[in-house]
């Protein structure tokens, strides 16, 4: 007689064989790509840094000029600031030379009201020519000097075989600078038929030129 408890018996079932793990990549392989990124980035950081430096220069550079100019340009206003009222005042000296031509020595000698008179002339035109000078105001040399364009304006030439051609002979109207800016050129009359004038020689110590675009 078959025994009941091994006719349940259900025999083992095989177990399928697991495969083997894949075998893992070489730390190295896995990084090599990051670190070659990582190092590309790093260095395009660096260029544009070195960009944004030379443009913060240049910027700076050109804030630091801009600000030079305004302050050129400020000082210069204010160096002429008194031009146009400088120009009027001088209108005004002109009229006090020609009253003391008006009232000349020999006259003023006989007479001591008009002596007077013309000491309080000369008082106030040397007191106005002072208030000219403070603010750069300077005459400008014409008698006996070579006719220059850039400071004389000639209204007349006259015959005179006793100087050479060319060189102002009389001033009809003083002229004047103002900080080595043409305020106003002298009135001149010019002599012609004279022997040449000798060509002056360069002086390196001389001062600049007067500037004419007043």
């Amino acid at each position: 007689m078959t025994d009941p408890a091994k006719k349940h018996d259900v025999p083992p079932q095989p177990q399928a064989p697991q495969a083997d793990p894949p075998p893992r990549a070489e730390h190295h392989d896995l990084m090599a790509p990051t670190v070659e990124g990582l190092e590309a980035r790093i260095a395009e950081l660096e260029k544009q840094i070195e960009q944004l430096k030379n443009e913060r220069l240049m910027a700076l550079a050109e804030a630091e000029n801009a600000a030079k100019r305004a302050d050129r340009r400020i000082a210069e206003n204010a160096k002429f600031a008194t031009a146009n009222i400088c120009k009027t005042l001088l209108q005004v000296a002109d009229n006090l030379g020609r009253a003391l031509l008006a009232a000349p020595a020999e006259q003023r000698a006989g007479n001591e009201a008009l002596k007077n008179l013309a000491v309080g002339v000369e008082l106030t035109e040397k007191e106005l020519m002072k208030v000219l000078e403070d603010q750069g105001v300077k005459r400008v040399a014409a008698l006996n000097q070579p006719f220059d364009a850039n400071l004389h304006n000639a209204v007349q030439e006259v015959e005179n075989t006793t100087v050479p051609a060319g060189t102002v002979v009389q001033v009809l109207i003083e002229g004047y600078t103002m900080h080595d800016r043409l305020l106003r050129p002298a009135m001149v009359i010019v002599s012609r038929g004279g022997p040449k004038r000798e060509a002056a020689k360069p002086d390196a110590a001389s001062a600049p030129g007067v500037d004419t675009t007043a």
